[in-house]
């Protein structure tokens, strides 16, 4: 499984940060060249890769970290998603009317035409995923939601990779509307982000 990280600010940076520290190989890349970012990347560890949005897509997972306006542009990067698995690691602040009564998710997920997207990451703000998920004794939860349940096994086994706690939510417009943020204000869900395991 190959995996890459598109977007490398906050949120972008704090995932490969995560990768990093397991010794994970991630492709990471923006709308930009590669050598504009190749020095923090390196900064984070070896297995930290820049590489072009074109090359960066050829991955089998694919983490959006981009601001959410941005998305339509890695969308063009591929004329067909099909056979991939797109995380959508974004919020929008877009009202529901701009996104046709859509949930953020479902409305990214028509733009990569193919791909299977499960919602992941977003409700973790960066400086805390820029932080070890291991507190405690406990492991920061990342909640999981996707219409394709095969999506979700191979993120969730991701995120143990990564040392998070995975939990499904389900469908986009069931659970993954209970994670859904807007104008700064969480949904229905009031949750923990750390999951202790009872001795």
């Amino acid at each position: 499984m190959t995996y890459a990280i598109i977007g490398f600010g906050s949120i972008g940076q704090a995932l490969a940060k995560a990768f990093a520290h397991n010794g994970i190989e991630v492709a990471v890349a923006t709308t930009r060249e590669p050598e504009s970012f190749a020095a923090d990347a390196a900064a984070l560890g070896p297995t930290i890769i820049p590489k072009t949005l074109t090359e960066a897509v050829k991955a089998d997972i694919i983490i959006l970290a981009v601001r959410f306006e941005r998305h339509p542009d890695v969308a063009k990067a591929l004329p067909s998603w099909q056979g991939k698995t797109v995380v959508d690691a974004m919020n929008s602040n877009l009202p529901l009317e701009e996104m046709n009564g859509l949930l953020s998710s479902a409305f990214v997920a028509q733009a990569f035409s193919g791909a299977k997207l499960v919602k992941g990451w977003n409700h973790l703000l960066a400086a805390t995923l820029a932080t070890d998920p291991v507190v405690e004794g406990g492991h920061r939860v990342v909640f999981l939601s996707s219409d394709d349940e095969d999506a979700i096994p191979p993120v969730a086994a991701l995120a143990r990779q990564l040392r998070f706690a995975p939990v499904n939510l389900g469908k986009l417009n069931e659970g993954g509307a209970l994670v859904h943020a807007r104008g700064r204000i969480w949904g229905s869900l009031i949750f923990m982000d750390l999951f202790k395991m009872e001795q």
